[in-house]
């Protein structure tokens, strides 16, 4: 089984060695794949630099015009199938995302037990750690929008630490994928519960990011909750 384990970045130099080096020791029959929106402070460069040598890590340079974490994301899904995954792992690349997670998310598949598994903060054994009050109020906030609004039954719905089958990802049509942002975890999530895969999640300890600046603000997490208002009536988005 080829597992390709996927991080979309932008301007995360500071962090990126630091993460293939994690994803090597705790995975290393994994590809890695860095999808990078042509950031300014760098990144790609910084990827170039390893892959002189390191035969395991690969990069999807993306024009800056189209960038966009959704976008990237699909991208990444649809190269990562193109270079013939059997397990695609999706994750941040800010390090709040732990590599030594990724064997538990990607056992279940491996056992035939599930199609899609979500790394979870909010199920037993799984932390959200060191983030401020007011993002994990904004976080469960979301949560339960979320889950009225999508009827999205996992408990941690905007996780965007999960593992995906070859076969989920072609049954939710990775390449029709049409958030441009953020909003891109759900709306895959959304597509997993309408195509009937079996979902699982996996506890994991969320550690807020030390290296770097957050890209969410509070006009992205609005945009967000209409996103999946407008997903729910079947109106167009973006």
């Amino acid at each position: 089984m080829k597992i390709v384990v996927m991080a979309p970045t932008y301007n995360e130099r500071e962090n990126i060695v630091e993460l293939v080096q994690q994803l090597h020791e705790n995975i290393p029959r994994a590809l890695v794949l860095i999808v990078d929106d042509s950031s300014p402070d760098g990144t790609f460069q910084e990827v170039k630099k390893m892959m002189k040598k390191d035969k395991r890590l690969r990069l999807l340079f993306r024009d800056r015009s189209i960038k966009g974490r959704g976008w990237a994301g699909r991208d990444g899904f649809v190269k990562s199938l193109a270079m013939g995954a059997d397990i695609v792992v999706e994750m941040d690349a800010d390090l709040s995302h732990q590599p030594k997670y990724i064997p538990a998310l990607v056992s279940p598949i491996l056992q035939g037990k599930a199609d899609v598994v979500i790394g979870s903060r909010y199920i037993s054994g799984g932390k959200d750690m060191d983030r401020p009050l007011h993002r994990q109020l904004t976080s469960n906030l979301a949560k339960k929008y979320l889950k009225f609004v999508l009827g999205l039954k996992a408990a941690d719905p905007t996780s965007g630490f999960r593992a995906f089958s070859k076969e989920a990802l072609k049954k939710i049509d990775v390449h029709s994928l049409k958030a441009r942002d953020p909003f891109t975890v759900s709306e895959i999530l959304y597509r997993c519960y309408q195509a009937g895969l079996s979902v699982r999640e996996v506890p994991i300890e969320f550690v807020d990011r030390t290296q770097g600046t957050s890209k969410l603000s509070l006009s992205t997490l609005l945009n967000y909750l209409g996103k999946a208002l407008r997903l729910r009536l079947g109106l167009k988005y973006e």
